[in-house]
């Protein structure tokens, strides 16, 4: 009798150890779960920051461009456009 008494009570502590462990999982499952969602919400950020500095890159070449397009139009600025630029290699003519 005394034996099946000592086998019930290595069976309820280790009940009570699984319990403790599943209580454990438990918890590092719902940590776990917390942690990806930061983690989401962080790359979710860094991609729209990424997004906003590329329009805004592209808003700054838009502009340039189009002030480049506006000197063009204008006759005085072509020519100081082109006077501005590094001059090419030069070209000897033979003269006879």
């Amino acid at each position: 009798m005394s034996n099946i008494t000592v086998l019930k009570s290595e069976i309820a502590s280790k009940r009570a150890e699984i319990k403790s462990l599943v209580e454990q999982l438990k918890a590092a499952k719902v940590d776990a779960k917390a942690a990806r969602a930061v983690s989401k919400a962080a790359k979710q950020i860094a991609k729209e920051n990424k997004a906003f500095d590329r329009a805004a890159k592209k808003a700054a070449r838009i502009a340039k461009l189009e002030a480049k397009l506006s000197a063009l139009k204008n006759p005085v600025g072509a020519k100081a456009i082109k006077a501005n630029k590094k001059p090419s290699k030069a070209s000897v003519s033979v003269f006879a």
